[in-house]
C-alpha cells in the first residue's frame, strides 16, 4: 500500500498521466460539441481510428508534423460531415449511423494501410514530435519532469480546453450551438439554420476527434498499429456524461481516468503475481463508471439530444 501512494511522488507517473489523457481530453470535448449541438455521434471510436492513420501516414509519406495534425482533422471533419449528412439533413437514427461510421472508418483505415504498406510485417516507425524544452522550467527536480517535458501538440491541446469553453460559453456562435441542442424551433424564429449549425458542429467535433487518435501515434508513440485506439473513444462518451456536458468538468474527468490507467500499469508491477494483472486492467473502467454514477446524478443533458430536426416542426 506504501508502494502504491510513493507513486504519486513520482514524475513519471504525473508525466504519464499527462500523455494518456491528452486523447481522450480531445475526444471528450470533440463528443461535447457534437452533444451540444443536439447530435450523438458514436463514429467516435472509427474516426479516432482514422485520424491516427491518417496523421501518420501523412508524415511517413514524408509530410511534416503539424500539417499531418492538419490532414487528420481534415479526415476526421469529413467523416463527421458523412454522420452529418445521414443523421441531420436527413434525420436518420443517430446510434445507427454513429456505429455504422466507426465500422467503416475503423476498416477503411486498415485497408489503406495494408493497400500502402502491402509487406509490411511490423508498424513502420516515423519520428514524431519531441518534447520540449522550457527554460527554467524543464530542468526543475520533480516539476520539470512531470508537467514541463511534454511535446508541444500536448500543451496545444491543454489550450484548446479554455478555447471551447470560451467559444460555447462566450460567442454568438456558441450559443448557437447550445440553443440547436436545446431548443432549435426557437433558435429556428430566430432566422437561424439549425441544420447547418449542427452540421457545422459535428464537423468541428469530428476534427477534434481525429486528432485526438493522431495524438496517439504522432507525439505519444511514432507508429500507428491494429487496435491502437483501444476503446478510448467509448471511454470519451462517457466522459461527457461525466462533465455534464461542461468542458472544464470534462478536463478533469480526463485527467482523473488517465491517473487511474497510469496507476494499474504501476500497480501491476508492483503486485506481481500476487493478484491477476486482469483486475487491474478492469479497475480504471469500474472506478470511472462508480464516479460517473456520482457525478452525474444531477446531470443536465441538452433536450434535444438524439431529436432530429425538421424545418416547420415543433418539438
Amino acid at each position: 500500500m506504501i508502494d502504491i501512494l510513493e507513486l504519486f511522488l513520482t514524475a513519471g507517473f504525473w508525466a504519464a498521466v499527462i500523455r494518456i489523457s491528452c486523447p481522450l481530453i480531445l475526444g471528450t470535448l470533440g463528443e461535447l460539441i457534437c452533444e451540444r449541438s443536439g447530435v450523438l455521434n458514436l463514429g467516435i471510436e472509427g474516426i479516432m481510428t482514422i485520424g491516427s492513420m491518417a496523421g501518420w501516414m501523412w508524415v511517413f509519406q514524408g509530410g511534416d508534423l503539424w500539417s499531418g495534425i492538419i490532414f487528420a482533422a481534415i479526415v476526421g471533419g469529413l467523416f463527421g460531415f458523412i454522420h452529418a449528412i445521414f443523421t441531420v439533413h436527413l434525420g436518420l437514427s443517430q446510434h445507427v449511423s454513429g456505429i455504422g461510421m466507426t465500422m467503416f472508418a475503423s476498416s477503411i483505415s486498415f485497408f489503406i494501410f495494408r493497400m500502402m504498406l502491402p509487406s509490411s510485417t511490423t508498424p513502420p516507425k516515423i519520428i514524431p514530435f519531441a518534447p520540449i524544452n522550457i527554460k527554467g522550467l524543464s530542468d526543475l527536480t520533480f516539476w520539470g519532469e512531470a508537467f514541463f517535458s511534454h511535446t508541444p501538440l500536448t500543451y496545444a491541446i491543454f489550450l484548446v480546453v479554455p478555447l471551447v469553453m470560451y467559444v460555447l460559453f462566450a460567442t454568438p456562435l456558441g450559443l448557437a450551438v447550445r440553443m440547436a441542442g436545446e431548443s432549435p424551433a426557437a433558435m429556428e424564429a430566430q432566422g437561424i439554420d439549425v441544420l447547418w449549425v449542427r452540421t457545422g458542429a459535428v464537423i468541428v467535433g469530428s476534427a477534434l476527434m481525429a486528432v485526438g487518435g493522431a495524438y496517439l501515434t504522432m507525439s505519444a508513440f511514432d507508429a500507428f498499429y491494429f487496435g491502437m485506439i483501444n476503446g478510448r473513444g467509448w471511454i470519451c462518451i462517457a466522459l461527457v456524461i461525466f462533465a455534464s456536458w461542461n468542458p472544464g468538468k470534462a478536463l478533469f474527468g480526463a485527467l482523473l481516468f488517465a491517473g487511474l490507467d497510469a496507476l494499474q500499469v504501476r500497480a501491476q508491477q508492483l503486485a506481481g503475481s500476487f493478484i491477476p494483472y486482469q483486475f487491474f486492467l478492469m479497475a480504471p473502467y469500474v472506478l470511472s463508471i462508480i464516479a460517473m454514477v456520482i457525478m452525474t446524478r444531477q446531470a443536465r443533458y441538452p433536450k434535444a439530444l438524439l431529436i432530429p430536426f425538421r424545418r416547420g416542426e415543433r418539438i
